[in-house]
């Protein structure tokens, strides 16, 4: 809206509109639809600007501008958007428009014979006059409804248009008659009309009607049309059509009462999936990972099925079949897995800075350095990191990624991302999943360059013994009283090589450490089950808690969920409570990385408090 394309205070009349060759234009496209009306008036506009033509210039523009809005027909008070926002500018919207304009608009409505622009400049003018005339919102439906009710055009925005005629209609009431009524016998006209050869039109239609509570006097007869179509599309193997036609039936028998043929229809749709997920295991490009997860969608849909209605099509019995085709793809889906390589990456340097921290010190300024080797992750920086990374690489945000567990079983889902300017639920999934895919490569780092490299250097230069870290562990201010041997038992392990018990010992107590924080600060670590039973909350719940991150703080609660509980990353604590974890995977680099992260937590609130009682100690000594 910046540019500067005709001068402001130019005021047009409607013979600079019949002289503009606005109808020239519309006469040269090829196909209908605001997009391309867009274009063709802004072109249009440019070349009238280029000869002198100030005044048609201006004409041609406000078409252009009117049809570049995007229509939102669910919003009743902003059914108009800009159909580009860059950098903080957009393009027109309805309070862009000045009185003149939209007078403009209201002098030239009756001579347009074209329904798509008739009716966007009624619906403009209703929209912006300052007192309301109903005669252009009637104008508006009228043109709205006169647009064709086809595949093609309805993909080019006459869904929209319709959906509009209809929301204007209802909101007029009375003032727009019998609109309604024809609007909606126009609709199932078109239902009942329509053949597999306009593909997905009937359903469209279909789902208009009922998101505007409308064809329900006829609601059997669209089932029944929504039926024959996925039969047939199911005869050609056209699943995808099959399958989406069944989903709707269902829901129009489902409207009618019929709750049997409802659910008869739901199974047809599981099916539907499970014929896919066959194909593609015998396709000449079989895939058992796409497989399972047509086998999931399958079992999701057959678990929508009411109680009562299942008996009559097995669906219990069916279930068992598909989790134990599901179990079969997904372990068959580990093998069609590729490692992908990267460059190696020289640590050499990292190592001799580790061994060089710890070298020659004594045991408390060993330790010291030890425990400092890596820094708590900066949330802030790597949520930093990982947005602009994804919006960089839009082919890395837009993939959706799943997590396999080594059995086949999908632990994790990440949505792509949408990229838009307001960040969603589904986006935020996206952003965790690549921080916590860098934690996971910052670990591999830390405990290859910094940790295993010092810790020899530990064990050649002090002799370190289990009562040592039981001490380490009673002097902490975060070990609970009771608590102080086993921390002590698990350091001690870890230190001694035995990562296995280190981590059995270890996780657990880190979980009740957390939960003993909680309490403390006087938050609820339980939850109450139907049967009155007080449970306690486990750590991932616990991470979610309000008070969490204020008392742990942002950094150290990312790293306690990434590490311990978060199916993305490591997961260790849950994989460790569910037995899953095997005698390597306990001594693997996480595990390392989890023994040393509680180190660094006991040692470093030990110290701290050391530091702090000294200080305190020559304060008082000094008055």
């Amino acid at each position: 809206m910046s540019e500067e394309r005709y001068p402001a205070d130019l005021v047009v009349t409607e013979k600079d509109f019949r002289d503009s060759g606005w109808k020239n234009v519309l006469s040269s496209i090829n196909n209908q639809g605001y997009s391309s009306m867009l274009q063709a008036y802004s072109t249009a506009a440019r070349q009238a600007m280029d000869e002198g033509r100030t005044s048609h210039c201006k004409v041609l523009w406000l078409l252009a501008d009117a049809c570049s809005m995007i229509l939102k027909p669910d919003s009743i008070n902003q059914p108009f958007r800009p159909f580009m926002v860059i950098h903080g500018q957009r393009s027109t919207i309805p309070d862009d428009l000045s009185e003149s304009d939209v007078a403009f608009y209201a002098q030239i409505v009756d001579a347009i014979d074209d329904p798509w622009l008739k009716a966007r400049l009624a619906d403009l003018t209703w929209l912006k006059q300052s007192k309301r005339d109903v005669r252009f919102a009637l104008s508006a439906i009228d043109a709205y409804r006169s647009i064709s009710l086809d595949a093609e055009t309805w993909i080019r925005g006459g869904r929209e248009c319709w959906a509009r005629a209809i929301k204007l209609a209802k909101m007029l009431q009375g003032a727009a008659g019998d609109r309604v009524a024809k609007i909606e016998t126009a609709v199932v006209n078109s239902v009942e009309a329509a053949t597999k050869q306009n593909g997905f039109l009937c359903l469209w239609l279909a789902d208009l009607l009922e998101s505007n509570g409308l064809g329900r006097g006829q609601g059997p007869e669209i089932a029944q049309k929504l039926d024959t179509l996925a039969g047939q599309f199911e005869t050609e193997s056209e699943l995808h059509q099959a399958r989406e036609y069944f989903g709707t039936a269902s829901k129009w028998y489902m409207l009618t009462g019929d709750e049997a043929k409802a659910a008869s229809m739901t199974v047809n749709e599981a099916e539907c999936w499970v014929k896919e997920a066959i194909a593609r295991i015998s396709s000449d490009d079989p895939s058992h990972m796409v497989a399972s997860t047509f086998y999931e969608k399958a079992i999701q849909i057959y678990r929508t099925i009411p109680k009562k209605a299942r008996a009559p099509h097995c669906v219990d019995a069916r279930l068992d079949e598909l989790h134990a085709k599901l179990r079969e793809s997904r372990e068959k889906s580990i093998d069609e897995m590729r490692c992908v390589s990267i460059p190696a990456v020289d640590i050499s340097a990292l190592v001799e800075n580790a061994r060089k921290a710890v070298r020659g010190k004594t045991l408390i300024e060993a330790l010291t350095a030890f425990c400092s080797l890596n820094h708590w992750v900066d949330v802030d920086q790597a949520r930093k990191n990982a947005l602009e990374r994804l919006r960089n690489q839009p082919q890395l945000a837009l993939t959706s990624t799943m997590v396999m567990s080594r059995d086949g079983r999908v632990i994790a889902k990440r949505p792509g991302m949408s990229l838009g300017g307001t960040l969603s639920e589904d986006d935020e999934v996206a952003i965790r999943e690549e921080m916590i895919r860098d934690y996971v490569v910052l670990i591999e780092i830390v405990v290859q360059g910094n940790i295993m490299p010092a810790l020899e250097v530990l064990w050649l230069e002090h002799r370190l013994h289990e009562a040592d870290f039981i001490s380490l562990a009673k002097q902490s201010p975060i070990v609970p009283k009771d608590r102080v041997r086993l921390f002590g038992k698990a350091l001690y392990a870890g230190y001694d090589r035995d990562f296995v018990t280190a981590l059995h010992l270890l996780v657990p107590q880190i979980e009740h450490l957390v939960r003993h924080q909680l309490k403390q600060s006087g938050e609820k670590t339980t939850s109450l089950d139907p049967d009155g039973i007080e449970n306690e909350i486990g750590l991932s719940g616990l991470m979610k808690l309000p008070n969490t991150e204020e008392l742990f703080g942002a950094n150290l609660s990312f790293e306690i969920r990434a590490l311990f509980c978060d199916a993305f990353g490591p997961n260790l604590r849950n994989q460790l409570a569910h037995g899953l974890l095997d005698n390597d995977r306990c001594q693997s680099i996480y595990s390392v990385y989890a023994w040393w992260f509680g180190l660094k937590l006991i040692f470093n609130t030990f110290w701290n408090m050391t530091l702090k009682a000294t200080a305190d100690s020559d304060e008082g000594s000094t008055e």
